[in-house]
């Protein structure tokens, strides 16, 4: 019972960090430090992974109508090409991040994962918003409509999402949104792409995870997966619809401060402490 309550508790916290730019990943490698899950390695690597299709599954939810390109008409079923070419947009972006994630997920996991690279990567990602928000500061961005986005617009926030996929602690939301405002995109354009974006993303990520580890849970493994999902899913809906009310009246910097502290915390822990 403990641990299912644990798997609430990292599933409220992937809800919040999952779509704030500020690093799931460097939130709950603490989080393991304080209130470590008893499993093992191999469920923990699968687990911070696939507790991510609840929040991805609040994104569905939320934004169903804009994502779901069959409409019902009068009786019949009409195709929105509209949204169709938002999910080839999509794709496009999610290329590179796919192709390293297929090919490269165990020597990436071996060469980064570690508090260090989380670190810097939540320090220098940190500074990155102040510096582009600074800069953007009274510039009228250049995308401000989902259907403004280009092919090549979408190619570069997916660079961007590769960064994020190499580099744990860089923040897979904040990595986009980064790349997004840095050319250009509004906040809120910014930040609803990089919302659907995270669906085939984390789906996919999912998958590969499930398909490593094997399907012969355990029934702690299930309740603990499982619970870590909907806490995740109901904290998610919360703080996507937080965070779109938000930015509309305020920009990415206290992210960018927050990711800083943070960054030198997981430093400070794991370098001095035992």
């Amino acid at each position: 019972m403990i641990e299912i309550l644990k798997a609430i508790i990292f599933g409220i916290v992937e809800g919040v960090t999952e779509w704030l730019p500020i690093s799931s990943t460097g939130h709950l490698i603490l989080l393991n430090q304080l209130i470590p899950l008893k499993t093992g390695p191999k469920f923990w690597d699968m687990f911070e992974v696939v507790v991510q299709l609840g929040a991805i599954l609040a994104v569905v939810l939320i934004f169903w109508d804009k994502i779901f390109p069959f409409k019902q008409e009068k009786g019949r079923i009409r195709i929105d090409g509209g949204i169709i070419n938002l999910w080839i947009k999509i794709v496009v972006a999610c290329v590179p991040a796919g192709i390293i994630g297929v090919f490269f997920d165990d020597e990436i996991n071996n060469l980064f994962y570690n508090p260090i690279t989380v670190s810097l990567a939540l320090i220098i990602f940190g500074i990155a918003f102040i510096v582009i928000e600074n800069r953007n500061k009274g510039v009228r961005p250049r995308i401000r409509k989902l259907d403004d986005v280009t092919y090549l617009t979408a190619f570069i926030i997916g660079i961007f999402q590769l960064i994020a996929a190499v580099f744990p602690g860089t923040s897979r939301s904040g990595a986009t949104i980064v790349g997004a405002l840095l050319i250009g995109v509004s906040r809120t354009v910014a930040a609803e792409f990089t919302f659907f974006l995270a669906i085939p993303v984390m789906f996919g990520a999912s998958l590969l995870k499930i398909v490593k580890f094997g399907f012969s849970f355990t029934g702690l493994e299930a309740g603990i997966l499982i619970a870590g999902m909907i806490s995740a899913f109901i904290v998610s809906v919360i703080v996507i619809r937080f965070l779109m009310g938000y930015i509309k009246k305020h920009n990415f910097k206290v992210f960018g401060w927050y990711r800083i502290v943070l960054g030198v915390v997981v430093l400070t822990y794991f370098t001095f402490l035992p």
